[in-house]
């Protein structure tokens, strides 16, 4: 049955992903089961999507209650799921109004459109560059990878769009003297996930809002995959002291379901009229009545107080495994963010954990990235960890 799968698969579906060998049919917690009927343990999340594990009960009953009630109607009418979403978000977060949308990279491009339209409207029509980073990553459509700091993303889709500079991650130097007349916006990632799981350093971010208040230039938050409880924190900008603009958010937000949101600040957001800016799909009363239960969830059940607990003990027992083995070189992260950099490449070692039923991911080559689910606790950690040590 497996291989019956695997083949079909490969014939009818685009060969955009390299996958693993193995069918996911169920999942419940932070367990998966293949379809042979093989548990694994979940480090990936969905990459930092299912941040409250597999069939969740009561998103579960949030989703299926609002199935039998109203699935769609445009957003050329007001519904109550997509109203109160909004509201908890803005009452929660620096932002006074939300644009939803269906995916991170459609937040992306949102705020990248937001940028450019703000100071167009304020007859600053020149002011259309924005300043990303080296090795950051925005989304896949053609605004999103054109402000992507990795080559590899952009090969075979010249001529890239124009209007982007890159500077190195952590360095205010390099973005000072980048910034010029015809700079919008800066867009960066607080903690830097596809690009290496790459932290910035203590007054980074500040110093970042102050160069932008400086020079009137916007600053765009990329929380696609920090925002909504990641880091132990609602948002990674709440770790370091300062507030963005514009910020973007989707994976978590929904546990699963496709959304993407843009919040911004009143006089930012004023510059989107009707007409200027739309998504289909965006926000639609399924999707938002799951993340209302998502955002519920968090804060009832405690899930970013064991996020904080058990990031501390999770970087604690990689750091024992960095002490123990040359092989490791550095590991970095904050909450349930953690990456553990090797000197030698990744993937063997991704697939050796999932033959001893243990799925995590590796980027940059070299970087074991792991993203459980907020909920998961000190057992599943250690078993891993043991997993690690007998590889390493």
């Amino acid at each position: 049955m497996k291989n019956d799968i695997i083949n079909k698969a490969d014939k009818v579906i685009a060969a955009t992903y390299k996958r693993f060998p193995i069918v996911i049919t169920r999942g419940r917690g932070c367990t998966l089961w293949d379809i042979e009927g093989r548990e694994y343990t979940d480090f990936v999340a969905g990459i930092a999507v299912c941040s409250l594990g597999h069939a969740h009960p009561r998103i579960s009953k949030a989703i299926s209650t609002q199935a039998d009630i109203l699935l769609h109607v445009s957003n050329l009418y007001y519904t109550v799921p997509q109203t109160k979403l909004a509201s908890w978000l803005v009452e929660n977060s620096f932002a006074d109004r939300v644009f939803f949308c269906n995916s991170g990279a459609e937040a992306n491009e949102a705020a990248i459109k937001l940028a450019r339209r703000y100071f167009n409207e304020k007859g600053e029509k020149d002011r259309h560059k924005i300043i990303a980073m080296e090795k950051s990553f925005h989304g896949r459509t053609m605004a999103t990878l054109s402000a992507t700091g990795q080559d590899k993303i952009k090969q075979g889709y010249e001529p890239i769009l124009s209007g982007f500079d890159f500077v190195p991650f952590n360095d205010i130097e390099a973005l000072q003297n980048k910034i010029d007349p015809l700079t919008c916006a800066v867009l960066i990632e607080p903690i830097q996930g596809e690009g290496g799981v790459r932290c910035p350093d203590r007054d980074y971010l500040r110093s970042i809002r102050q160069i932008c208040d400086d020079t009137g230039t916007l600053l765009i938050c990329d929380e696609i995959q920090t925002g909504i409880g990641r880091t132990g924190k609602l948002f990674a900008y709440e770790h370091f002291g300062f507030e963005p603009d514009i910020m973007t958010l989707a994976k978590a937000l929904a546990n699963g379901l496709p959304i993407g949101a843009m919040l911004a600040r009143e006089h930012v957001v004023a510059a989107f009229g009707p007409g200027s800016h739309a998504s289909t799909f965006g926000g639609t009363p399924l999707v938002t009545s799951a993340s209302l239960e998502v955002l519920k969830i968090l804060t009832e059940e405690k899930v970013l107080d064991n996020c904080k607990k058990m990031g501390t003990y999770f970087k604690e027992r990689l750091l024992w495994l960095k002490k123990k083995h040359s092989s490791v070189q550095n590991v970095r992260g904050i909450g349930l963010i953690l990456g553990m950099e090797l000197k030698f490449e990744g993937d063997p070692i991704v697939k050796k954990c999932m033959e001893k039923g243990f799925l995590i991911n590796c980027i940059q080559g070299n970087i074991l990235r792991f993203v459980p689910p907020l909920i998961i606790g000190k057992d599943e950690i250690d078993r891993l960890v043991r997993c690690l040590d007998e590889f390493l």
